[in-house]
């Protein structure tokens, strides 16, 4: 759960739902609450057939004011019914609020361990539900762990990520070591009640870099995940070939309560401890696709959702009653060189509307701005394209018909070697003033200068994947630009297709907040 604060509460309900449906801004087709605060995405499965999506929800706004867990249900992943919600604040150790955690299955029973807190600490708590996850009791043993470990300075302490491994549970409790770094301290048990514990899995080392790095891992490791790259969970893939399917431990570094970015590790997880081998960036947006967790489904895919932070003020996000996007549901594979790549499910292409097909062409640099012939601010593009070494291509989205705005997104090749370089222009994105504008960009296999572009723009919400690595952010025009048009900014680049479609709305009216 991250720890934020937020002034939403001032608004009444019934106004908060009526400025969030009719603001210009808010996603028709990524996942909203309707209408007050959403953040980290909580107990993310599939179960019977049905995916569940659990997310920490203020339908009154305000963050520390008895947050609960939402719930929405689909069965593709792309249209979702909202659901009474799961668990909400009650005498004990969640008074003040039913923070982060994950749904598991034991022997056929949900089960819910997610940190309750009650003055200012949060410590771990279990709820069992119905067969059709709809209601929940909390256990009577709650919370399944008195305290943090004896003797331990921490910086902070909540988030789980729990699973078997044959009869025992194991369980992650995101944390932090004052003086020292983030880590994940470490717990089994034979019934989810009983819970002992083992020791820090892997502690991070906080003296390390720049703390305004991309890649700096913070003070504390909030919203860890621990998953075997490649397919399969980790209690079913011992089989597995180590060198070819590196474990990955993902985490999202915090700091004093500054959300920061996720990252994660590959190494190898085995008995107590993750031995570490490299550190990567998960996603080249930072915090604006933070606290991120993943499921496998019964496809055996691994997919993965992220809480789209906002990127406006906070009299901005009062104005429109709402606050906060999920990410699109990404699938997550495993690269050539032991990275994760992502791409967004198949089943979003379901909502494509209107396809448009630019024919390939050659854009020389310098020369006049194509104007694709499509228009929108709900898209979903794809474009392939080889760069010569030095080339920059542009691909302008929610352009203005007098340019004034515009959000570009641009790909460049290096001179020599096969890699290149992502990044997101948001500097004419929006006349307001206030709205983060910081440069997001980070580096892309491109081998023969070839890369595969697919962006999805849904109003103030942004995914791009450049060749699997994604980048997530938020944009705020004012001027309601729908034109995109795409350049070679440097050098020769020789587009091989350009396919556009319009995405239609996954919500057919006003929701209200409690279903």
């Amino acid at each position: 759960m991250t720890e934020l604060t937020h002034p939403l509460a001032t608004v009444p309900r019934d106004e908060l739902v009526a400025r969030a449906e009719a603001d210009p801004l808010r996603p028709r087709f990524h996942f909203v609450s309707p209408a007050g605060w959403l953040n980290d995405p909580n107990g993310v499965s599939q179960w019977n057939g049905v995916y569940h999506l659990f997310y920490q929800y203020n339908p009154e706004g305000a963050f520390h004011h008895r947050i609960q867990w939402g719930h929405a249900t689909s069965t593709d992943l792309v249209t979702w019914t909202d659901q009474p919600i799961a668990l909400e604040p009650s005498a004990g150790p969640d008074a003040d609020g039913c923070w982060s955690g994950v749904l598991v299955n034991d022997g056929g029973t949900p089960t819910l361990v997610y940190s309750g807190r009650v003055d200012e600490r949060e410590l771990a708590c279990v709820a069992v539900g119905s067969a059709d996850l709809m209601t929940w009791t909390k256990v009577p043993e709650n919370p399944v762990i008195a305290a943090p470990p004896a003797g331990v300075d921490i910086t902070a302490y909540r988030d789980h990520c729990v699973w078997r491994e044959g009869t025992t549970w194991r369980q992650l409790v995101g944390s932090g070591i004052r003086g020292r770094g983030g880590t994940a301290f470490l717990y089994e048990s034979s019934d989810l009640r009983s819970w002992t514990y083992v020791g820090p899995l892997f502690i991070g080392d906080a003296s390390k870099g720049d703390p305004a790095d991309t890649d700096w891992t913070g003070t504390m490791w909030e919203c860890v995940d621990l998953f075997r790259a490649g397919e399969g969970a980790l209690g079913s893939v011992t089989g597995l070939d180590e060198a070819t399917h590196p474990d990955v431990l993902v985490f999202s570094a915090w700091d004093d309560g500054d959300t920061r970015h996720p990252l994660y590790w590959t190494g190898r997880y085995s008995g107590d401890t993750f031995e570490p081998a490299a550190l990567h960036r998960l996603d080249y947006g930072g915090r604006f696709f933070y606290a991120p967790q993943s499921f496998e489904d019964e496809s055996g895919r691994r997919i993965m959702f992220g809480w789209m932070q906002e990127g406006r003020s906070d009299a901005a996000m009062v104005e429109a009653g709402w606050s906060g996007v999920m990410s699109l549901p990404r699938v997550t594979t495993l690269a050539d060189d032991g990275t994760l790549e992502f791409a967004p499910v198949p089943e979003v292409e379901k909502l494509r509307r209107n396809h448009v097909s630019v024919p390939g062409k050659v854009l020389v640099g310098g020369g006049t701005p194509v104007d694709t012939g499509v228009s929108g601010n709900q898209l979903d593009l794809e474009l392939d394209a080889q760069l010569a070494p030095d080339a920059v291509l542009r691909l302008g989205i929610l352009g203005s018909g007098d340019g004034v705005e515009e959000t570009v997104i641009e790909v460049s090749r290096s001179l020599e070697g096969e890699n290149g370089i992502l990044r997101l222009d948001r500097t004419r994105s929006s006349l307001d003033s206030e709205v983060d504008v910081e440069d997001k960009s980070g580096p892309v296999p491109m081998p023969d200068g070839w890369v595969r572009l697919r962006v999805l723009v849904d109003r103030s919400a942004v995914e791009i994947f450049a060749n699997g690595k994604p980048l997530t952010a938020r944009v705020y025009p004012t001027l309601g630009g729908e034109r995109v048009t795409l350049t070679a900014a440097e050098g020769t680049v020789s587009l091989a297709s350009f396919e556009a479609w319009t995405m239609a709305d996954s919500w057919g009216g006003p929701r209200p907040l409690f279903p």
